[in-house]
């Protein structure tokens, strides 16, 4: 698969091709774009999009070139990449971490977007009341913990042992050595305020059980929003798309239907 040589950095991506209506992936914190390639690429080139998914700047086969360190934001990446692809208004589907990249890309590029599906994230909001909130959800203890056991959902863990043990090899297997010195901050300033401009159709979902961003979370976001719509399915924990990717594939591949 190629890599894209854009600015400061070698992003390798995942493209099915086509001449469907693109639909753009982005990984959590922890792994990388192969979590897609299984379950969501395959099943969504196959509904007629064009199916894109990437590595980030700092993660699995992609890598920075900037000498000083990665001020770039992963937005400003991610519109780059795009630009590359020569792809139109697009679905952007994000994940965990790759939710707060998929809301700063909302608030700097809008118009790009036919719709925002956002899963099993905290989004980046700075509010103080919501920060708090999450401080009650994760103590200083939680970070301490294996991340499979934060990641995925308890049923899972136990149903899926083998499922479990692909997982934490991808996500392993996919860390660099060497983290850039300089983490990609967001563009803008998330908060609930700036969230009432994103007025594309939105898609929120969660797990019941996921540990970082349950439905109470959520649904305070997804409050926030003017066009969107909630979900949560049952048993799951943070890694909806992976654990349940039937389930994700339907309310993604059903929601972006609706409004194309």
């Amino acid at each position: 698969m190629p890599h894209a040589d854009l600015a400061g950095v070698r992003l390798w991506y995942r493209d099915s091709g086509g001449a469907g209506a693109g639909v753009v992936f982005l990984h959590a914190g922890f792994g990388h774009s192969e979590f897609f390639e299984a379950f969501q690429l395959p099943a969504f080139a196959a509904a007629g999009y064009r199916a894109i998914a990437y590595d980030r700047r700092g993660y699995g086969r992609s890598q920075s070139v900037s000498e000083e360190g990665d001020p770039v934001a992963a937005a400003d990446d991610l519109h780059a990449l795009v630009n590359h692809l020569k792809l139109g208004p697009f679905h952007l589907v994000a994940t965990a971490a790759g939710g707060i990249v998929a809301v700063d890309y909302a608030l700097t590029h809008v118009k790009q977007l036919r719709s925002l599906v956002i899963a099993n994230s905290i989004m980046g909001v700075q509010d103080a009341e919501y920060l708090e909130l999450g401080r009650r959800l994760r103590p200083p203890e939680f970070e301490q913990l294996p991340h499979s056991f934060r990641e995925l959902g308890p049923e899972y863990r136990a149903a899926n042992p083998q499922g479990v043990t692909h997982w934490i090899e991808i996500e392993r297997r996919t860390r660099h050595d060497v983290r850039p010195t300089r983490g990609q901050a967001p563009r803008k300033r998330i908060t609930f305020a700036s969230l009432a401009g994103i007025d594309v159709p939105a898609l929120l979902l969660t797990g019941d059980a996921d540990l970082y961003s349950p439905p109470t979370a959520m649904r305070l976001c997804a409050a926030h929003l003017p066009n969107a719509r909630f979900e949560s399915l049952p048993a799951v924990g943070h890694s909806a798309f992976w654990e349940q990717p039937e389930a994700f594939n339907r309310l993604v591949l059903d929601f972006i239907a609706s409004v194309a």
